[in-house]
């Protein structure tokens, strides 16, 4: 029988499927031309070109917050080595309580204080730098997650000393780490969690004009809870929508929207909520509408479950995945899916959300998202120069490796071929 959870996307399946296959040939693909010469200009024709991707430009990441939290080092290796065979994107742990939950004492260093599920930040980048996994921060001003010696703040000295953590942050790791959330879940109702800073009208403002000023150079995201954006959605009028319309009307520098999409409902609900707002017509909607910002759009946190890790459960949450990644995926406006968490047991809530189970051995679902990015959407192709020492192709978008061989002589080069780059090379044989 079929799981009522795939009753949404089997009920659209033909919408989903001419969605997606139009909109990954036309936002995750180009074509380009190669024009292979000698040293003194000449065409080279019939060289064999071979073209392999070494890497996507569209982000497919998780967050790292598990990296230091295996039983032993042949399970930390094995975290490691399934990580990097799948994503290409990190999020890192900056929540402030975490980093600093003594004030003036900082965990950044390998040696740090061991919080659960908060590895020190050197750690992570190590790991990133070793794998060639592109680093991204969360978060510069989480308020939910401030220090407790901050709670009785007034706003003058919470405004000064979140400057100042602004400010540490970019000298200590601007150059090493592209992308900064900025805020995250601003629109979720103010409880005694919260700071004084927290309440104020122009909270967002703030931080993306501090953020803006200290990371000149760096991408800076915002970044909104699943339950604010996909249920109950309202055109222009919901509620993430006008705060980030006034934010841009009021001069703030938004270089990413992020959307989180957690189906993290109890199983016995998880059918009727899920109908609510993650049916695949609700989700094109969503993202058709806020692309009228013109901003790139990433997923910063999903997350779907396979409760209790039956083969059934373990299929469909496989199935949800890939038409959730695939509609994503081939949307104009998305840049980035990041999944939250990779492996059962260290997750953020208990429902075995993980692509692996807690003893590492993968599940269907790693299969099936580490198959598509790397199997299925991917360009790997075999072509021989024209008499003009030219070959014409479509790709995705991404990195590569080309080599061009004729009469036993063999050059290779790495090329990056991006939607907004270059789409013509000159190669020197």
């Amino acid at each position: 029988m079929t799981s009522p959870r795939l009753k949404p996307f089997l009920e659209q399946e033909d919408y989903i499927k001419d969605r997606v296959s139009n909109g990954v040939e036309q936002n995750r693909k180009g074509w380009f031309t190669l024009r292979i010469t000698d040293g003194e200009k000449n065409a080279v024709s019939g060289a064999k070109v071979t073209i392999r991707q070494k890497n996507h430009a569209f982000r497919l990441g998780a967050n790292l917050f598990a990296l230091r939290e295996m039983e032993s080092e042949e399970k930390t290796l094995e975290y490691e080595r399934l990580f990097a065979g799948c994503f290409n994107l990190a999020t890192l742990p900056f929540y402030w309580k975490d980093i600093e939950p003594i004030q003036g004492v900082k965990r950044y260093a390998k040696d740090s204080q061991k919080i659960y599920r908060r590895p020190a930040i050197e750690y992570c980048l190590e790991f990133c730098e070793k794998y060639g996994i592109e680093p991204k921060a969360h978060c510069l001003d989480y308020d939910a997650f401030h220090p407790t010696w901050l709670d009785s703040g007034d706003l003058n000295t919470i405004r000064r000393l979140l400057y100042e953590r602004f400010e540490e942050l970019s000298l200590l790791f601007a150059d090493r780490i592209p992308s900064w959330e900025v805020t995250n879940e601003l629109l979720f109702p103010p409880s005694p969690s919260h700071t004084v800073h927290f309440f104020q009208n122009d909270t967002l403002e703030w931080d993306f004009r501090m953020a803006d000023r200290l990371f000149p150079k760096n991408r800076l995201i915002l970044n909104e809870a699943a339950d604010n954006i996909w249920p109950y959605f309202n055109g222009n009028r919901n509620g993430y929508y006008m705060m980030i319309e006034r934010a841009l009307n009021k001069g703030c520098r938004i270089d990413s929207i992020g959307m989180q999409f957690h189906m993290t409902y109890a199983e016995e609900t998880a059918a009727n909520a899920e109908r609510m707002g993650c049916a695949p017509d609700n989700i094109y909607k969503v993202l058709d509408r806020f692309a009228d910002f013109g901003l790139p759009v990433q997923i910063t946190e999903t997350s779907i479950p396979s409760y209790r890790n039956t083969e059934e459960d373990e299929d469909v949450q496989a199935e949800i995945l890939s038409y959730i990644y695939s509609i994503f995926f081939s949307h104009p406006c998305m840049e980035g899916i990041i999944y939250w968490d990779m492996a059962d047991g260290y997750e953020w809530t208990p429902l075995k959300l993980g692509f692996v189970r807690k003893d590492l051995t993968p599940k269907k679902a790693y299969y099936t998202i580490r198959d598509l990015f790397h199997k299925t959407w991917v360009t790997n192709l075999d072509l021989h120069t024209g008499d003009a020492g030219d070959c014409r192709f479509k790709a995705f978008y991404g990195d590569y490796e080309i080599v061009a061989e004729k009469d036993g002589k063999e050059t290779s080069y790495d090329l990056r071929l991006l939607k907004n780059g270059k789409k013509s090379f000159e190669l020197t044989f």
